[in-house]
């Protein structure tokens, strides 16, 4: 086993609560891309399946993080996946979920600058300018379905890839 550095105090914590919050969005998007493929939406069905692959690679950079200070990865465990019968509540649950993980993102860097682990700090922070796109996408498409209306909206997202 490779070397690695001792983790400052709540570090791997944050890491470890970061972690189950990345794992329960991959699961979360496959099922609201399977959603969307199933509704006809191949626009929307793309999308999902990039935001997946993103949470996947964030997931396993933890996973490796995590292993380096000396932690074990918590990947026994998931919180609640939301699911949806319609489009726009996909989007509202996703959005609260984004916000909430940029919220935990921001509260670890915080944590981080204060025991002086830089490192951690740097993924964090990669971390929440995806999350912070994420947010910025679910709120434009709301906002998008309220201007336009619903029907309208959904009839863009039959296409495949745009």
């Amino acid at each position: 086993m490779g070397a690695g550095m001792k983790a400052k105090e709540g570090v791997l914590e944050i890491l470890n609560k970061v972690l189950v919050s990345e794992l329960t969005a991959v699961h979360q998007y496959l099922l609201h891309a399977a959603l969307c493929k199933h509704w006809g939406y191949g626009r929307l069905h793309e999308h999902y399946s990039h935001l997946a692959q993103e949470e996947v690679s964030h997931s396993s950079g933890l996973i490796d993080h995590i292993l380096y200070l000396g932690g074990a990865p918590a990947m026994d465990r998931l919180d609640a996946v939301a699911v949806g019968k319609k489009v726009p509540e996909l989007f509202e649950a996703d959005l609260a979920f984004e916000r909430e993980d940029a919220d935990a993102l921001r509260g670890g860097i915080v944590h981080c600058v204060k025991v002086g682990d830089y490192t951690t700090r740097h993924r964090l922070e990669e971390m929440i300018v995806d999350t912070e796109e994420h947010i910025e996408w679910f709120e434009t498409h709301l906002r998008t379905i309220s201007q336009v209306g619903l029907e309208r909206y959904l009839a863009e997202q039959i296409a495949g890839k745009s």
